[in-house]
């Protein structure tokens, strides 16, 4: 089908716009055909509404219709075929084989999601019932379950143009809990946006559910991404990219006369910590490995590991002429656009300009167009520890290796950084007994603790935790992967003295959906007896 280039309102196309943009093969540098018009002040105004009016209706509907939607949604973006693959592969230059994989990711996380609505535990039930005799004062019957917060705008990610975009984990999730999205549609990737979400409102209209649960807009973030999240039905937001785009969008979430939360995911460099025993062992193992998690998809991943930290010896020595050879010898692969190419070069550029900081590895070819060229760097930890900038992450295939003095001043390395997504042991079992103060201060700046392994792929399931303290999330109590992402977008609400029959069926006496709930302290899945 050939793209429109209209923002899609509740199911209904948008013809006019404030302007319009291209999308650009970042692999050949043309610019590819259909106009995507940006969205008016009046078309957020109506997506924004419809999200607030649909949510209403969706959560007096039964679980199993938003899991049923759910399963329908996977469905139809499988059944997008060859054409959502290609136009996503002219958009962003990525491998087929990577967006393959990434689309059944984008399913997978769907399908998940309808799996916890259909389980229904996670409402998260507790009810305490009367005690009408207790002195000096009776104790009312109490009944607490989480509820949908309201519609959420969802900004899709510029690295993952399915998985953190418009049917991504953000949006699975807020439908899952029954609020109505607005997506804000990348501006390199707007004809992929398009595809998915005609499968999105496909999966509306076949369900027969509310049209406004779902609806894309295009546009500038300052412009339209900024009017989403200041309008005032909107009441949360999930976003995927850089810490200057989170944060401004934090900001102006928190200036409305109603603050809402802002779920950021900023970005972090991820840093790797070689213990002695685990290098000696296997130190070219761990530098063939870390080489491949540094270049893989040209670096452009929020779990990139940016930093790598080492206390000086010989092992170590060795270590970093393994890994600056197999890094000079990685070719250079096409970056997502102009934009993350100039801030990728720039990044580079830096490092190669601070003092106490040397390139390691040679410097290769750019490769021409949008290549990145992968690279790793050399300082010592006193020079670390007194250049802040050091710090900063470089967002592509390039890392930095700190040669600590010795283990207390790794240790000091570690505390001096701020929050990351998360933090990667190489060690042996005695190197984890040894630096324990390693573990207990990594434990207090990242969401995921990795031993002996390496922090790109991020395992889509319900124990994930992709999140961390700021400034890699906004909120270090959330996760945007896994099925925890739900709570994100729901809030408690607690009935007092309510007669059953008024109740929502999770926090009736009888139980009739047989989900686990907390009563009078106790999980059970029984029916409450003896209670009004």
């Amino acid at each position: 089908m050939p793209l429109h280039g209209k923002n899609i309102i509740a199911g209904d196309l948008a013809a006019n716009g404030d302007g319009a943009g291209r999308a650009v093969d970042p692999s050949t540098g043309e610019t590819l055909p259909t106009e995507f018009r940006y969205a008016t002040p009046e078309q957020i105004d109506a997506a924004a509404e419809a999200a607030e009016e649909a949510g209403g209706r969706c959560a007096q509907l039964p679980a199993s219709r938003r899991s049923a939607l759910l399963r329908r949604m996977a469905d139809e973006i499988l059944s997008t075929g060859d054409e959502l693959i290609e136009r996503c592969h002219a958009e962003t230059g990525l491998p087929v084989a990577r967006l393959v994989s990434e689309r059944g990711r984008t399913v997978n996380q769907l399908l998940m999601f309808a799996e916890l609505v259909e389980e229904g535990s996670w409402v998260d039930v507790r009810v305490d019932t009367a005690i009408s005799d207790r002195e000096p004062t009776p104790k009312p019957d109490l009944r607490r379950m989480l509820i949908p917060v309201g519609p959420v705008a969802v900004f899709c990610a510029g690295n993952f143009p399915l998985a953190f975009s418009v049917a991504g984990g953000d949006t699975a999730s807020a439908l899952a809990a029954g609020c109505g999205v607005v997506v804000k549609a990348h501006g390199s990737h707007p004809g992929t946006a398009e595809i998915v979400a005609t499968a999105l409102c496909a999966a509306i209209e076949k369900e027969r559910m509310p049209r406004g649960l779902f609806s894309l807009l295009h546009g500038p973030g300052p412009l339209v991404g900024r009017s989403l999240v200041l309008h005032p039905a909107i009441r949360a937001v999930g976003f995927t990219g850089s810490r200057a785009g989170g944060r401004a969008l934090f900001d102006a979430a928190a200036s409305r006369p109603d603050p809402i939360p802002v779920y950021a995911e900023m970005g972090s460099i991820n840093p790797v910590f070689l213990l002695p025993e685990a290098l000696a062992e296997r130190g070219d193992e761990i530098a063939a490995g870390l080489t491949r998690s540094v270049t893989l998809g040209a670096g452009q991943f929020c779990t990139n590991p940016g930093l790598v930290v080492g206390i000086e010896s010989k092992e170590l020595s060795s270590f970093i002429e393994t890994m600056a050879t197999l890094i000079g010898e990685s070719p250079a692969e096409t970056m997502l656009n102009e934009r993350i190419h100039r801030t990728y070069t720039d990044g580079v550029e830096r490092l190669e300009k601070a003092e106490g900081v040397r390139r390691a590895s040679a410097a290769g070819g750019a490769g021409g167009g949008l290549c990145g060229a992968p690279a790793v760097f050399v300082t010592d930890s006193r020079t670390f520890l007194a250049d802040r900038t050091l710090s900063e992450e470089v967002f592509g295939p390039s890392t930095l290796i700190v040669r600590s003095a010795s283990a207390p001043v790794l240790i000091e390395v570690a505390g001096s950084m701020e929050g990351h997504l998360s933090a990667t042991i190489h060690g042996t079992r005695s190197d984890l007994e040894a630096y324990a103060e390693l573990v207990s201060v990594l434990e207090r700046k990242v969401g995921r603790l990795i031993f002996n392994g390496f922090p790109t792929g991020v395992e889509v399931c319900p124990s994930m935790n992709h999140g961390g303290p700021w400034p890699a999330t906004t909120d270090v109590h959330f996760t945007s992967v896994g099925t925890a992402a739900i709570l994100r977008f729901a809030r408690p609400i607690c009935y007092q003295g309510f007669p059953d029959s008024m109740l929502p069926d999770e926090l009736k006496n009888g139980n009739p959906l047989g989900i686990p709930r907390i009563v009078n302290g106790k999980w059970t899945r029984a029916a409450i007896t003896g209670s009004g």
